[in-house]
């Protein structure tokens, strides 16, 4: 039998069949056996015992998603990084030439984020 044919890949086809029907059945018997009292007490917002004071949907500043999106841009693409220092020896002159193009682009993406004032917080 070829590993390439439809029929090979029966096996994962079941097993994932058969994890969903027993997420799908769990999920059933939680909900249909759990308790469905619903207090006053239960409904209530919980953090960290402290007392809920005013509305949660106060609006803040766009900076904070702002500094956290290019913090997670910048920290994947140093991740490429590693690979390339795994395998350097074996990369040779050409993994060179594609990494220090990749780390100049990095570099223009950083310049460009801060020409744009993007980590300004005074306005």
């Amino acid at each position: 039998m070829d590993s390439t044919t439809p029929v090979a890949f029966l096996p994962i086809f079941i097993m994932f069949l058969i994890a969903l029907a027993f997420a799908v059945f769990i999920l059933y018997i939680t909900h249909r056996t759990g308790p469905h009292r619903k207090t006053k007490v239960k409904l209530e917002t919980f953090e960290c015992g402290i007392e809920t004071k005013g509305n949660a949907r106060v609006p803040f500043s766009i900076k904070y998603f702002l500094v956290a999106i290019l913090f997670v841009l910048f920290d994947i693409e140093v991740i490429f990084m590693y690979p390339w220092a795994a395998n350097f020896k074996e990369l040779k002159m050409t993994g060179i030439i594609e990494m220090f193009s990749f780390i100049i682009l990095l570099l223009v993406g950083f310049y460009y984020m801060i020409a744009k004032k993007a980590l300004k917080w005074e306005d």
